[in-house]
């Protein structure tokens, strides 16, 4: 059980660090979009790379997130019926409704890889006036979903944990799963 708890507060603490940094995107994100406002208005003076590069921060943002909402239990569930179950028949209910989740994420991470690959290969660019290289974008879909994938494994292991009373009821935070 050491070695599988040790897992789960790595890939945590991997993924609480990168949620973190990318969370900072946002301040970037609105300075550009501050900028553009005054280029525009202020200076009648609008600017061509500003919105297309916020669009790009905010997919990064976007993808490289998922693990971190995923281990702060900020994604989406029906909690009309899981927040009524005890923590065991929750965790089984979590280790039932994991197989589509790894379906879904698996499949993102395939395709992914393969379209970051075919974008950094022929150093893909927008195409639009600006023309910026798009590349590291689609390199952080696989990415962020790698680490997706990871805490969703170290949320399967933690209900696997649970649902067979193989530990107690919380996490290493002191939280019900």
């Amino acid at each position: 059980m050491g070695a599988i708890n040790a897992f789960i507060a790595g890939v945590t603490r991997l993924n609480d660090a990168v949620g973190r940094v990318v969370a900072l995107i946002i301040f970037a994100m609105f300075a550009f979009l501050l900028l553009e406002v005054g280029f525009r208005y202020l200076l009648n003076a609008p600017t061509v790379w500003t919105n297309e590069l916020t669009q790009m921060l905010f997919g990064i943002y976007a993808v490289m997130s998922g693990g971190y909402v995923l281990a702060h239990g900020g994604h989406v569930n029906v909690d009309l019926l899981h927040s009524n179950l005890a923590p065991r028949k929750r965790a089984g209910l979590d280790i039932v409704t994991s197989v589509v989740f790894f379906l879904f994420t698996l499949t993102l991470l395939w395709f992914g890889i393969e379209m970051a690959w075919d974008s950094i290969s022929g150093w893909e660019t927008s195409h639009s006036a600006w023309n910026p290289p798009i590349w590291p974008v689609k390199l952080a879909i696989p990415v962020g979903t790698g680490l997706l994938v990871l805490q969703g494994l170290a949320k399967l292991l933690q209900d696997i944990m649970v649902a067979f009373n193989l530990t107690d009821a919380t996490d290493s935070e002191g939280e019900q799963p």
